[in-house]
């Protein structure tokens, strides 16, 4: 396949091989601009994409979640607990290293998602929020 672009007022042909079994789109609108020699060059800013819902259905902002996989060790909240930003929620281990998970958010503790002693995965809901 052959792309033709327009580049300070020349004219290039550049061969782009298309792999067989792949799948090739192009935007529907790509956007034209002119560079001038010297001038920096930077790329349009992503488009925001919607946010996934957790497979579990619980809202980020309503739940802590394991930054990764490994044991709880401690549990310091309990239910009915009110907390600032920052305030300890759980410890967990992982390759015989502690890693202290903290509440990203103020509010109150609805419910205790983990047990001391059990496997985590990453992204695994831990405490959930009022």
């Amino acid at each position: 396949m052959q792309l033709s672009l327009t580049i300070d007022g020349k004219k290039y042909v550049v061969d782009v091989e298309v792999i067989e079994g792949e799948e090739v789109r192009m935007p529907a609108e790509l956007p034209t601009s002119t560079i001038q020699a010297g001038q920096p060059v930077t790329a349009p800013p992503p488009r925001p994409q919607p946010a996934a819902p957790a497979a579990d259905g619980l809202p980020d902002e309503k739940v802590c979640r394991s930054p990764i996989a490994g044991i709880v060790q401690r549990v310091n909240v309990q239910p009915g607990q009110k907390l600032q930003v920052n305030d300890l929620l759980v410890v967990l281990e992982a390759m015989k290293m502690e890693t202290n998970i903290t509440a990203h958010t103020a509010g109150t503790v609805k419910s205790i998602l983990a047990t001391v002693g059990e496997a985590v995965k990453s992204g695994q809901p831990l405490i959930e929020f009022e």
